[in-house]
């Protein structure tokens, strides 16, 4: 029996894009699928076969250039905002799910009104999760730990008055310690659990689906200009990419090849970056799937979909991390044997240069993306994603 299904997922690429294949597979099964975001993901979730429900940013959020560093002052300051734009949807977010009555609400985990909601009204709720899971094992937060508040996070003491004043209004029980880590009874997470800090601790109210490209495989194009030469990508993502510095390093250390490179750099000025090689492509953004088919190797911020996708198509990594939770998924990355990090402050062409030749020469950082590719393309994906929720809700 086809169910009515409500996405929530308010902003960030990196919490949007793993979802689109799962819409696209249980639309594609018969399942009515809305998905409710803000109006730059669209596009996207129209695309994947979705009914848009706009969800409004605040000014002051999408106003708001990111730090240059990452720091627990900073992450406290983003949730703050964060709270302020989730404690405005939560009433769109009611009077929808009143009004249109969805069989359950499958929500991002950084978007705590979407629970609250189902709460409210007796709504299933399914968690999905596009980074590391957290338990009693492991905490991807514990990087943001502080004075502030009762645990110890700045985040806690930022919060406190607004959840409480919140969960008065409301009749709910709202703490600011798990406004992103409550668990479900079923939590989908967008990695395989082989990738997973602590994997073998996690319950089976967790399943570990790993990645899925989706439509993308097949519609997304691109090819290198010489088809016999090596292909790098570098990009640092689509938030903390205001680096000419390190786009410089980049240009430097590979100006005289062997690579094709594509790079990514955003909104930045192409002047700054000076006098660019002719085997240089550089965008402000590529279809990274696309490229990563071709790639050799891939200089990365580290952001989970980042990763995920360089595993899908065995892609060594070099990581360069821009905040606590992307060096998370960096230190990984090298524990697995995987690529190699570099440390953000302290990078130079040189080092960059030497990372890449080291990863693509070393057999056994090949044997061990062979065997991670594997498990990537084995967990399911969003088909397992899609078995799973329909067994959940019967």
């Amino acid at each position: 029996m086809s169910k009515h299904l409500l996405f929530v997922a308010l902003a960030g690429h990196g919490h949007v894009n793993p979802t689109l294949p799962l819409v696209e597979e249980l639309v594609r099964r018969g399942h009515r699928v809305d998905y409710a975001t803000s109006a730059e993901y669209s596009e996207g979730v129209i695309r994947a076969g979705a009914r848009w429900v706009e969800l409004e940013l605040p000014d002051e959020m999408t106003a708001r250039k990111p730090p240059s560093e990452f720091g627990p002052e900073e992450h406290a300051e983003f949730m703050r905002l964060l709270f302020e734009a989730a404690r405005r949807i939560h009433p769109v977010l009611h009077e929808y799910c009143v009004t249109e009555s969805p069989d359950a609400i499958v929500y991002d985990s950084m978007n705590w009104p979407a629970w609250v909601v189902a709460e409210q009204l007796d709504l299933p709720a399914i968690r999905t999760i596009p980074n590391f899971a957290s338990n009693e094992e492991y905490s991807l937060f514990a990087a943001f730990k502080g004075e502030a508040g009762d645990d110890g996070t700045p985040v806690t003491g930022e919060l406190a008055e607004s959840c409480a004043a919140f969960s008065a209004e409301n009749g709910v029980e709202l703490n600011p310690s798990t406004l992103m880590d409550r668990t479900e009874k079923l939590n989908l997470v967008f990695i395989p659990r082989e990738f997973q800090i602590a994997g073998d601790t996690f319950d089976e109210r967790f399943h570990f689906v790993g990645p899925s490209i989706g439509s993308r495989e097949h519609t997304d194009t691109w090819a290198p200009a010489d088809p016999d030469a090596p292909v790098l990508y570098i990009s640092l993502g689509t938030v903390f990419n205001d680096r000419p510095e390190f786009y410089r390093a980049c240009v430097e250390a590979f100006r005289d090849g062997p690579y094709q490179v594509a790079m990514t750099v955003g909104d930045l000025d192409l002047a700054v970056l000076g006098e660019r090689p002719p085997h240089f492509d550089v965008r402000p953004y590529f279809p990274q799937p696309a490229v990563l088919r071709h790639a050799d190797a891939f200089v990365s911020h580290a952001g989970m979909n980042s990763t995920m996708e360089a595993l899908y198509y065995g892609v060594g990594l070099v990581t360069v991390p821009q905040m606590p939770e992307q060096a998370a998924n960096a230190g990984q990355v090298q524990a697995l044997g995987l690529g190699e990090q570099l440390d953000t402050a302290t990078v130079t062409a040189e080092s960059l240069r030497a990372a890449v030749a080291r990863i693509t020469a070393d057999s056994t950082v090949r044997t061990n993306l062979d065997r991670m590719r594997k498990v990537v393309r084995e967990s399911g994906g969003a088909a397992r994603g899609a078995d799973v929720i329909e067994e959940y809700l019967g």
